[in-house]
């Protein structure tokens, strides 16, 4: 039987301009320097290291076949097994093998050298030109050691297809190399109280067999609304012997692009997706699978149903976690603009080999990215690209992003990367001024707004009410177009970069969230998208502050609520409901609220019902544009007019909108908000200017770690500088430093500085049990939260039954 080691402990890690004295004990995954937030030196991470391990290699693996499977090696790997060269490989996001079978001496200890080039080499994706993110450095994800008998089943493929006599589940078992004897292989599906069973004869010269179920209808459907999973397992059995076990997780799946749309199971579905960089502040990419999942549960958080690896691909403890949430994956290989040379070629070639056959069995993946990102037409090229994901999967089709129109399709979907919409009526081209072609074909709008409107979470509120009023406009879109399958915003969360791109910081300020998964107005914006039994959604857009303002005046109010309607109080009396501004939104599942005036309605204005009528007209217009209080200038002169035909003084409607607007000198205002569903109050906000500072606050995504899984286990503590309201304080940008008890530490820097009024930190376990005391200190403000690390703790956000997938669920010779 097979035996799946992990190796991710105690490696020796130098440099090598270090001497091997001076190396340092760390623990996959690792990133080859800890880097600062911003204002940092990309050539810092460009250095050639070693990673060192003693291996011991029992007497009994002698005659077995022993591999080492790294995850992913930041950016050319050499390996080498007691001085002798074991294998290499040119890229950082994809896996690979190295074999050590005859290297290794049984029943001794051995030494295992890994030579790390993490220069950003010119002779492989996604280098050759600057490139729009960082690549890091360092054994960045897991490795594990495995070791087979020589007849082995090297991966499963599971594949859902629709035939004309029905839907199947077809399992292919690919080995290790053709089979030396004669062998019956057992296949078997299983989950939510189905077992379905095949035994297939294996002769002796076999490198693959398929066992194919019928009447896979039975089956559940994976869905983003009932994302059901099962498990295939294949077994080699000789002479009543179990020589080999291999097991993947599945979904029973069917996704087909067409040119109306998308359709999952056979039923049209509009896709709404937020583009994902897998870096984060200080160690890039470098982080374990509880921090990877919980990407995957914020984004599912932010509304969205589909999400791109941009530009890359992404762990896989990401895409166990979109399995098991239902969150749809467009996946892609490595690049940014550049096509190298044909070696640079070949190796773009292997990636998507490497990318798919990885990645086979997700569910969550329905398109596969073939085309390096924004790249120039390159015919064969891409044709080799797309023959190679074609030949490898039969069940999924191929896009690739570009971001010039009328380009080449050689892919089945044109995915497309818009950025024309700057703010006014136009959001997206037409599909046939996009494609250049009468002839419908699937489209998907794959980047919109980032670089087009970066935005710090600290802007001026008005930039960053804008800001997720266009990712409104462009879901908006997007659901009302019947010529497009969807569209994925740019993007999730900001990233480091460059020097060329982003902000003077080496920051791209893109996301709808900080780099530390803290959103913005505009992920306000996407959350409220969500349907309300996913959590209810009440977000004013706005601190409601004069001085925010420019003129003065804290109107128009815009609430990102999936409520159905929101109840407004001024200090105390009752404005009014506020429901959906649907005009401009007409395709949203829910609108956001336009709070347009703040008169409360004891105030009786004697107006006729038809000026009324007029005067709340015109308050709703001038709130959409933003000019409240300080009107245009041909307003003054109609305001009067209307007091006038009312039989009021002169002034008497201009001064009630300037005063019940929040003008320069009145009253503080403190609104409630209270969010209605089903005729009741679900949420409530108080928000306004009569507040000062309070305290501060940590909440932890995780309050339970655990210390015995097969690498350390880490969870993101967020900090925020919270107001006599409980609203963030985004302009309170205090140092804070983090004090633990030893039984977890910080990743990255322990002492920092608010950045927009809040931060986060992510801590690490050591190895150690118990509670950990955590503080979090400002001056004299402390918070203070508790984290539980102990053997057993599930990998949470807890995994389906079942677990992800393996390690090394397919894997390279």
């Amino acid at each position: 039987m097979r035996e799946t080691i992990p190796l991710n402990r105690g490696w020796l890690f130098r440099r090598e301009t270090d001497a091997p004295s001076a190396g340092e004990r760390v623990d996959l995954p690792h990133a080859n320097v800890v880097l600062p937030y911003n204002y940092l030196r990309e050539a810092d991470y460009q250095f050639v290291s070693f990673y060192e391990k003693t291996l011991a290699a029992p007497e009994q693996w002698a005659g077995r076949r022993v591999f080492l499977y790294f995850e992913g090696a930041m950016a050319y790997t050499e390996v080498f097994c007691n001085g002798r060269p074991a294998g290499s490989h040119k890229g950082g996001y994809t896996p690979f093998c190295a074999e050590l079978t005859d290297l290794l001496i049984f029943g001794r200890e051995n030494r295992l050298e890994v030579r790390l080039d993490s220069t950003e080499r010119p002779d492989f994706p996604p280098c050759g030109n600057v490139v729009d993110y960082l690549t890091y450095g360092g054994l960045y994800r897991e490795v594990t050691l495995l070791v087979t008998e020589p007849d082995f089943v090297r991966e499963l493929r599971v594949s859902p297809r629709r035939t004309a006599e029905g839907e199947i589940v077809e399992v292919a078992a690919i080995f290790g190399a053709p089979l030396a004897r004669d062998a019956e292989l057992r296949v078997e599906i299983s989950g939510h109280f189905a077992r379905r069973e095949a035994v297939l004869h294996a002769k002796a010269g076999d490198d693959r067999l398929r066992a194919v179920f019928s009447g896979a209808e039975e089956l559940r459907h994976w869905s983003p609304q009932s994302p059901s999973l099962y498990r295939a397992r294949a077994e080699l059995w000789r002479e009543g012997v179990l020589t080999d076990r291999a097991e993947t997780r599945f979904g029973m799946r069917l996704c087909e692009f067409r040119p109306d749309g998308f359709y999952l199971n056979g039923e049209k579905l509009k896709l709404i997706g937020l583009n994902r960089h897998q870096s984060y502040p200080y160690v890039g990419g470098a982080m374990p699978e509880r921090v990877q999942r919980r990407d995957a549960d914020i984004l599912k958080g932010l509304g969205i149903n589909l999400v791109r690896t941009s530009h890359y691909p992404q762990s896989r403890h990401f895409l166990d976690r979109c399995d098991e949430l239902g969150l749809m994956v467009m996946e892609e290989i490595p690049g940014w603009q550049h096509i190298g040379d044909e070696a640079w070629q070949e190796a773009a070639v292997g990636h998507v080999e490497e990318m798919i056959r990885r990645d086979y069995n997700h569910p969550c993946i329905i398109l596969w990215g073939v085309r390096i990102n924004e790249s120039a037409d390159c015919s064969a090229f891409y044709r080799r690209t797309n023959r190679r994901a074609h030949e490898l999967d039969g069940t999924r089709q191929t896009g690739g992003v570009r971001c010039s129109v009328k380009g080449e399709l050689l892919e089945d979907v044109y995915t497309f990367n818009e950025f024309i919409h700057n703010g006014g009526e136009t959001v997206f081209r037409s599909r046939e001024e996009i494609t250049g072609r009468e002839e419908p074909v699937p489209l998907l709008i794959t980047e919109s707004n980032g670089h087009m409107f970066p935005t710090k979470r600290f802007d001026h509120e008005n930039r960053l009410v804008e800001h997720a009023l266009r990712h409104l406009r462009v879901m908006d879109e997007a659901l009302g177009r019947e010529d497009l399958a969807g569209e994925i915003s740019w993007c999730a969360f900001d990233y480091n970069t460059h020097g060329c791109f982003g902000s003077g910081d080496k920051i791209c300020y893109h996301g709808v969230s900080d780099m530390f998964r803290i959103p913005k107005y505009a992920g306000l914006a996407c959350m409220s998208q969500r349907p309300p039994e996913q959590g209810a959604v009440l977000e004013p857009l706005s601190l409601i502050s004069r001085g925010e303002r420019d003129g003065g005046g804290i109107l128009p109010v815009w609430v990102a609520t999936n409520c159905e309607f929101v109840r407004v109080y001024r200090n105390g009396e009752l404005v009014g409901d506020f429901a959906p501004h649907r005009a401009p939104f007409p395709h949203l599942p829910h609108p956001p609220v336009l709070i347009s005036h703040l008169m409360p309605q004891n105030i009786r204005l004697p107006l006729p019902p038809a000026l009324r009528e007029e005067f709340t007209r015109f308050i709703d217009e001038r709130a959409e544009q933003g000019v409240l209080p300080d009107l245009l200038p041909e307003d003054y002169p109609y305001l009067e007019d209307l007091s006038l035909r009312a039989g009021l003084e002169r002034g008497a409607l201009t001064a009630l909108l300037f005063e019940t607007a929040g003008g320069w000198g009145q009253a503080e205002n403190t609104l409630r908000l209270e969010g209605y569903v089903g005729g009741k109050a679900v949420l409530v906000r108080e928000v306004g200017e009569a507040k000062s500072f309070a305290r501060l606050d940590v909440q932890a995504d995780d309050t339970v770690l655990r210390a015995d899984g097969s690498t350390y286990d880490a969870t993101r503590l967020v900090v925020r500088a919270l107001d006599t309201l409980g609203n963030l304080c985004p302009f309170y940008n205090a140092g804070v430093s983090l004090e633990t008890d030893g039984t977890v530490e910080a990743i990255g820097p322990g002492s920092v500085a608010l950045v927009g009024g809040c931060i986060a930190f992510w801590v690490r376990t050591r190895g150690k049990t118990g509670t950990a005391r955590v503080r979090v200190r400002s001056g004299d403000e402390t918070a203070e939260i508790l984290l539980e690390v102990r053997e057993g703790a599930a990998a949470a956000p807890a995994a389906a039954a079942g677990g992800g997938t393996e390690p090394a669920a397919c894997f390279a010779l």
